[in-house]
């Protein structure tokens, strides 16, 4: 699936990925290949990008919103900070 991060700035991240990890603001859920459409709110958290089943990358992220749509996530964020 295809996966872009944007912030009000810039574009943060854009490529093909596993899955993602997202915090929603009744808890985390994960999105993965084919998931049904979707428009969710976020919270500050943890986004987690699972670029395969063992290769991820970390970010915190302030709230924000995601969509899912035709095997693409657009998640649109107020900030995000890479975790090392």
């Amino acid at each position: 699936m295809t996966l872009e991060i944007l912030t009000p700035d810039k574009k943060i991240f854009s490529g093909s990925v596993y899955g993602v990890q997202l915090p929603g603001i009744d808890g985390l859920f994960e999105v993965l290949e084919k998931h049904a459409p979707l428009v969710s709110a976020l919270s500050k958290g943890n986004l987690k990008i699972l670029k395969d089943k063992s290769t991820f990358e970390n970010y915190t992220i302030q709230s924000g919103f995601v969509e899912v749509l035709n095997n693409k996530a657009t998640v649109l964020v107020e900030g995000a900070i890479i975790v090392e």
